[in-house]
């Protein structure tokens, strides 16, 4: 069940509406990196958690602070929108690489939500659920968690720098520091559960001489750069093996080579079956398909 009050979660103030500022907050609620992504990530996880209701409650809790902090951009795009069309609105926005991708305003606020926000990024592409993870395992759920609020507050941090209105910095100032509360939320929550250092899923082992592979760095690029760190050398951090470089080149399989297929493919003569038996899958489905007609 969810109750909703008339007052933001946050003051929203915007001291010169700029059209173009409220375009880019767009990407901050649609965007993969946005709100909408974090919001269904958060909530669907909390409706398929099992074990400790503690754990659940959380997600719940945070999934619908995240409700909250889409209505708030909402309302600042549609503040930063008045006066669009029939006034003009300076474009204050001054850097060179955002001027030549987004010198305009978004002609969808207009014309199909009539000055407000829309469920999209600041290319007027509709929200696209295929970036949440909801992954069925509290560890892997928490550590992708922290993985979208480390994007999302880069975000923030960015459309931070390219505005001047106070209102937007002091808006995205509480956005960057509840990404903040919540990225070491999810990890205290991978602390609490007890994974800090062990992958996931947890229950499984590495078997036999796999385990050599389970802790070993292939390096695949002419530098030996890619060696030089924490990954390559020393316990490995769940403290059952060493890290060490390994020799790719070891494990190597044959030379992939496919049999032809039935003549029903069409791969031609050269890449079509030498023993004559041209039938196959699409052959039974022809077949079955006349016996229909």
């Amino acid at each position: 069940m969810f109750h909703h009050h008339r007052e933001l979660a946050y003051t929203v103030r915007v001291d010169r509406p700029n059209p173009v500022f409220g375009r880019m907050l767009q990407q901050a609620i649609g965007g993969p990196e946005g709100e909408m992504r974090v919001m269904n990530q958060y909530l669907f996880q909390a409706w398929g958690t099992r074990g400790p209701k503690r754990y659940r409650d959380m997600l719940l809790a945070t999934g619908t602070e995240e409700i909250g902090h889409i209505e708030v951009l909402a309302t600042a795009v549609a503040m930063n929108l008045d006066g669009m069309p029939s006034e003009k609105v300076e474009d204050v926005v001054t850097n060179p690489l955002v001027s030549a991708r987004m010198g305009g305003i978004e002609p969808r606020h207009f014309l199909s939500a009539g000055l407000a926000a829309m469920p999209s990024d600041a290319n007027g592409v509709p929200f696209n659920a295929a970036c949440i993870d909801v992954g069925g395992n509290l560890t892997a759920n928490m550590r992708a968690n922290v993985a979208a609020e480390a994007i999302g507050r880069t975000l923030a941090a960015r459309l931070r720098e390219l505005t001047d209105d106070p209102g937007m910095k002091d808006m995205l100032s509480f956005l960057i520091a509840r990404d903040t509360m919540h990225q070491q939320q999810w990890m205290a929550a991978i602390e609490d559960i007890g994974d800090t250092f062990a992958s996931a899923p947890n229950d499984v082992i590495d078997e036999g001489g796999y385990k050599e592979y389970a802790y070993a760095f292939f390096n695949h690029s002419d530098s030996p750069d890619a060696e030089m760190g924490r990954w390559s050398q020393g316990a490995s951090l769940d403290g059952r093996s060493e890290f060490h470089v390994g020799d790719p080149h070891a494990v190597a399989g044959q030379e992939p080579e496919l049999m032809g297929g039935p003549v029903s493919v069409h791969a031609g003569r050269e890449a079509t079956r030498s023993d004559g038996q041209g039938g196959g899958v699409m052959d039974k489905v022809k077949g079955a398909v006349d016996k229909m007609t």
